[in-house]
């Protein structure tokens, strides 16, 4: 087995990793009514996971720096399955909070590592298609995890999703334990380095085109469901087929953006994303409920929102491109600050005005990045030259 197909396995892991974050949108209902609690308590569950992998993963990127990259993702891995046994058995809101908290500090460790090991096991000038694999695999929960997830739920029971997953988790595991080089820093990253990287403007303005871009994107995604059930009745296994179809947009999404970014660039492949997302959720406006332009639109949007996150993701490596696990951790902060963002102001959208507006929303948030993109990039012009730090030793990568 090559490389290659290594980081496709760690795209599997990612893939499941997602589906288990972001299904909960889909069966928000659900969950709600066999809790005894409002939808809108439910939600928490989402943000409960975003926050725990904001916060959690860089931690435990710095804790562990120094261990086998190997070792700590299989570690990951594991506990990520036992927290989905633990969603299955939590017989209160609290209990599932905890596992939903344990789910997002070890599915966004691994989703870490799995980009930063899959960046060593390629060539150079072939690291943007692995990140674009790799969040490929995030994407995929879109395409398949979320509305096979949602179809299953109404046969099968939600809490049973979470025994699938973790049971098909195994797979990668497995597959890394057997194939995975070792892979072991040669000088220590602690979290007062990762931290250090925010002294720098230019990943700081990085970091903040990131939260908006994510952030507008989770104002509309989080409440999908009912956005389409407000414009046209639908059943359920009509609005798990166009969820179905919105996440091959995202998929093909991910992997035109990777290769986008290593042939144009990555500032060519940020702007057009921002451009294309920001100009849907304008549209969004103006399609006065019709469904049949809703959908169209929401699929260019979806396209555009996943080909700017593996630019986003080469982007911020190029800047620290001699241990990328600092700017990707941080960055899988962001994005994960930017889910617990957009949902909140999507919720107060709806609270306060229409479900109708969440297009909006999106779009003045995701302008908010389009404008920090601008600004950055001229930032860069001006100082003529893009890698930030350059004086990290390069991983040992041991392939015994």
């Amino acid at each position: 087995m090559n490389n290659k197909w290594v980081v496709y396995l760690l795209a599997l892991s990612v893939f499941l990793i997602g589906t288990i974050e972001y299904i909960i949108s889909g069966i928000l209902h659900m969950v709600a009514a066999d809790l005894d609690i409002t939808t809108s308590s439910a939600g928490m569950l989402v943000t409960a996971f975003a926050l725990s992998a904001a916060i959690g993963a860089p931690v435990v990127i710095a804790a562990t720096i120094q261990v086998d990259r190997k070792k700590i993702l299989l570690g990951m891995l594991g506990i990520f399955i036992l927290s989905c046994f633990l969603a299955y058995s939590s017989p209160s809101f609290e209990m599932m909070l905890v596992a939903r908290v344990i789910q997002g500090l070890s599915g966004g460790a691994a989703t870490v590592i799995a980009m930063a090991v899959a960046t060593r096991l390629v060539e150079v000038q072939h690291r943007g298609r692995a990140i674009g694999t790799i969040l490929m695999g995030l994407s995929s929960s879109l395409v398949l995890g979320v509305p096979v997830g949602t179809f299953l739920s109404e046969a099968v029971g939600w809490r049973t999703l979470f025994i699938l997953i973790g049971l098909l988790t195994l797979i990668p595991l497995l597959a890394v334990f057997a194939r995975v080089p070792s892979i072991i820093e040669q000088k220590a990253i602690t979290i007062k380095m990762q931290l250090s990287i925010l002294k720098n403007k230019k990943i700081v303005l990085a970091l903040a085109v990131t939260l908006f871009y994510i952030g507008g994107y989770s104002t509309l995604f989080t409440y999908m469901a009912p956005f389409l059930q407000a414009n046209a009745e639908l059943s359920a296994a009509v609005l798990s087929g166009i969820l179905l179809l919105f996440g091959l947009c995202s998929f093909a999404g991910s992997k035109l953006g990777g290769v986008i970014a290593d042939t144009r660039g990555p500032k060519f492949a940020i702007y057009a994303g921002l451009s294309l997302q920001a100009g849907m959720l304008l549209l969004l406006t103006w399609a006065n409920g019709l469904i049949y332009a809703l959908i169209p639109l929401i699929m260019i949007w979806m396209v555009a929102t996943w080909m700017t996150s593996p630019a986003q993701q080469l982007y911020l490596v190029s800047l620290v491109p001699r241990s990328p696990d600092i700017p990707l951790s941080v960055n899988t902060s962001f994005i994960q600050f930017g889910f617990a963002f957009g949902s909140a102001i999507g919720g107060q959208v709806i609270n306060s005005f229409s479900i109708d507006n969440l297009g909006w929303a999106g779009f003045v948030v995701v302008l908010l990045a389009f404008l920090i993109a601008v600004r950055l990039f001229a930032y860069n012009n001006k100082s003529g030259h893009e890698t930030v730090y350059e004086d990290y030793e390069k991983p040992n990568v041991c392939t015994d």
